[in-house]
């Protein structure tokens, strides 16, 4: 049985970007359905997260049973979304990347604030639910919006950093102003931790 992960830091660590509310509604309830509706999609299937992580199954979704592949895309990406998402904030974040992350993406995109405009106008872009990604694919960075909880994985690339833009990421704080959202979440970005993502992703 998958659990709840616990975050890294309190419910009011992100504040005033993130305000505690809605990360305690987020977390919770939000993750924590996700993660209720996994292990119920799993059940008589047990075997399967056995034989395979729940990164492996994303990445191989079309040999997942029929019967249960759009509640494991659905809600094992739910899961595994929100997972890196607790991870790559932090109450103590620097304003941008450093080595060869920032290397990268001057590279790929022509500097950190290219790389700002791309990514936030891939927030705001998604129409209804959906995430904007950073991932590495072959070797590359690129930037990405899927809609609702579709992983990176099932398209073959890793993702590093990701920002929710659902609306129960921001509503209680933003209402619908998501540009507000995106520019303010900028503050937590956890860099060291993407570095870190990036680093792996490059192996």
């Amino acid at each position: 049985m998958l659990e709840l992960p616990k975050l890294p830091y309190d419910y009011a660590a992100l504040e005033p970007y993130i305000d505690a509310k809605t990360m305690q509604i987020h977390h919770s309830k939000h993750h924590g359905a996700y993660i209720q509706n996994l292990n119920d999609a799993l059940k008589g299937h047990e075997e399967i997260l056995n034989k395979k992580t729940l990164e492996q199954l994303l990445e191989d979704i079309g040999k997942i049973p029929e019967e249960i592949r759009t509640k494991i895309q659905n809600h094992g990406g739910g899961h595994l979304n929100h997972t890196l998402f607790w991870q790559i904030m932090s109450p103590k974040a620097k304003k941008e990347p450093t080595g060869n992350l920032a290397q990268q993406i001057k590279k790929v995109f022509g500097g950190f604030t290219q790389f700002k405009e791309r990514f936030s106008l891939a927030a705001m872009s998604r129409f209804g639910s959906g995430w904007a990604w950073l991932v590495v694919k072959k070797g590359k960075l690129e930037v990405l919006d899927l809609p609702n909880q579709e992983s990176p994985l099932t398209q073959g690339s890793a993702p590093i950093l990701g920002l929710d833009v659902w609306e129960h990421a921001y509503y209680l704080k933003y209402q619908n102003r998501r540009a507000e959202y995106i520019e303010a979440w900028w503050n937590v970005v956890n860099w060291e931790e993407v570095g870190r993502r990036f680093g792996l992703a490059k192996k």
